[in-house]
Parts: structure tokens; C-alpha cells; sequence
């Protein structure tokens, strides 16, 4: 093995023990999570206007006790309680619960998100939803798997043939919205996905949907997200193509083919 091929080899190597420490932070959020979900729990508003239970910062509790006490030297950016180790060169990214809106609801499409970057970029992403016990699993240079098993995007001939997901049109600002309209023109939008969050990036991961696209994402938000799609053959970047680190300004595109990818970037430069 030559080239490339040792490159990869080596970058699995680098990569196993904290794909094995990112499946036991996963753990101990949905061990967290379980027992409030649909259940009583403690709620607020944040200043951003977003809700936060207890059931986020137990779950995030419970993730940064493990890395702080395992990899003090590594960094940490969670959603609820901020930043650790800031210049260090891995970091971990965690929301504890992505869609918070729907695990108050009590529907069961929401995740926990795991991130590991090196020097800024995603290299490890863990989608994890803990009531229906779905996981999706990230890596650069593997192949991404749900449960264990590998799985793969699907292939979309044609723009018109698209399934399109987002989360919600209200997170969308005006100049936003239109260009998001403007792309949902081109695809099959009588059959478009609201709402799902983090969920439907692992659905497009496992071929079930073809396009996400989002606006206004936070690191948090969209890091975990990188490895799982592209480790199953799709792409993610933002509005321009570009790819998504840790400066990106948070308008996400999740391609499950590739080679839709200039299409869809010219359908959203036509919204007005």
C-alpha cells in the first residue's frame, strides 16, 4: 500500500480510539435523555429565544465529565456550556439535543450531535437519536455506517427528481427564504420534508432523502453533520459550494449526490 491508500490507512488508525470514545459520549447523553423524554421536566428561554431543558445540559453534563477526566488536553464547544481549551488543536463540538423544539413535542427526531475537528475541520461526527436507538457514525476515510451497518446515499439524475428536507421556513430570514424558494422550484417540493433537524441528515446518509439545505446553522449545529454525509458518498457545504469548517457562516447544503451540487448552487443564486 502506496500513496494515498497509507495516507487513509494511517488516518484510520489516528482515528479508531476516539471514534470509540465518541460512541461512549453518545451513551452517556442517551442515558441522560431517556429517562425526561415525554416525561416532566425543567425549561426555559434562552436569550436567543431558543429553548433549553434539563435534559440538554444533563446530556452535555454528562459528555464533558468523560472528556475532561479522559482528554484534558482536548478542546470542548458545547451549546450549552461553552468553550474549553480554545487554541487546542482537536476539539470536540457537542449539542446535546439537536431539535430541542421536537423533544419537548415529544417526537423522536431529535439527536444528540458529536463533532471531533482537527485544527478546524470535521473529522468525526456522531448523529445519535437515543428513544428510537439510531446512530449514525462519521470518520474521514470510512465508509459511514447507521447501527453498524454501512450505508450509502442515493444517487438523483435530475434536480426535478429531488427530495428536499429543512427544518423549518421561520429560521430562514427573508433574503434567505427566497433563495430557499427558489430551490425548492426546482425539485420535487410537493413532496418536501419540514422539519427533522439533525434527523434528516441521517436519513439523506442512508438514502432516504435527497437534499438538505439549511440557513443560519451554528458550528454545534452542522460539525458532526460533515463526516456522516460525506462518509456515505453525499457531500455538505455551504450556499457558494464551499467546504464547511469551523469560520463557515452557517448556510448548509447536504447533497446526497454529488453531482447535483452546481445545480442546486445555481437554483439558489436565482432567489431574488
Amino acid at each position: 500500500m502506496t500513496g494515498n491508500g497509507q495516507t487513509v490507512m494511517a488516518l484510520w488508525m489516528k482515528l479508531d480510539p476516539h471514534i470509540a470514545l465518541a460512541n461512549r459520549l453518545a451513551d452517556a447523553a442517551a442515558a441522560a435523555i431517556r429517562p425526561l423524554f415525554r416525561a416532566d421536566f425543567a425549561q426555559e428561554q434562552k436569550s436567543d429565544r431558543s429553548f433549553v431543558t434539563e435534559a440538554d445540559r444533563a446530556a452535555e453534563s454528562a459528555m464533558r465529565t468523560i472528556l475532561e477526566g479522559e482528554r484534558p488536553n482536548d478542546g470542548i464547544i458545547g451549546e450549552e456550556f461553552g468553550t474549553r481549551n480554545e487554541g487546542a488543536g482537536l476539539q470536540w463540538v457537542l449539542d446535546p439535543i439537536d431539535g430541542t423544539t421536537s423533544f419537548i413535542a415529544g417526537r423522536p427526531i431529535f439527536g444528540t450531535l458529536i463533532a471531533l475537528m482537527k485544527d478546524g475541520w470535521p473529522v468525526l461526527g456522531v448523529i445519535d437519536q437515543p428513544i428510537a436507538g439510531e446512530r449514525w457514525v462519521g470518520a474521514a476515510g470510512q465508509p459511514t455506517s447507521f447501527n453498524g451497518a454501512v450505508v450509502q446515499s442515493r444517487p438523483c439524475r435530475e434536480l426535478s427528481d429531488a427530495l428536499l428536507a429543512t427544518t423549518s421556513p421561520s429560521l430562514f430570514g427573508d433574503h434567505a427564504a427566497e433563495h430557499f424558494m427558489a430551490l425548492a422550484a426546482k425539485t420535487s417540493h410537493r413532496r418536501m420534508i419540514w422539519g427533522g433537524d439533525c434527523y434528516n441528515y441521517g436519513l439523506l446518509a442512508s438514502g432516504h432523502i435527497d437534499i438538505v439545505c439549511e440557513a443560519g446553522l451554528k458550528l454545534h449545529d452542522f460539525a458532526a453533520l460533515v463526516p456522516v454525509v460525506e462518509g456515505a458518498g453525499g457531500t455538505m457545504c455551504d450556499w457558494n459550494g464551499e467546504p464547511l469548517h469551523a469560520g463557515s457562516a452557517g448556510d448548509v447544503l447536504a447533497l446526497g449526490d454529488p453531482a447535483r451540487l452546481e445545480d442546486v448552487v445555481e437554483a439558489l443564486a436565482c432567489g431574488h
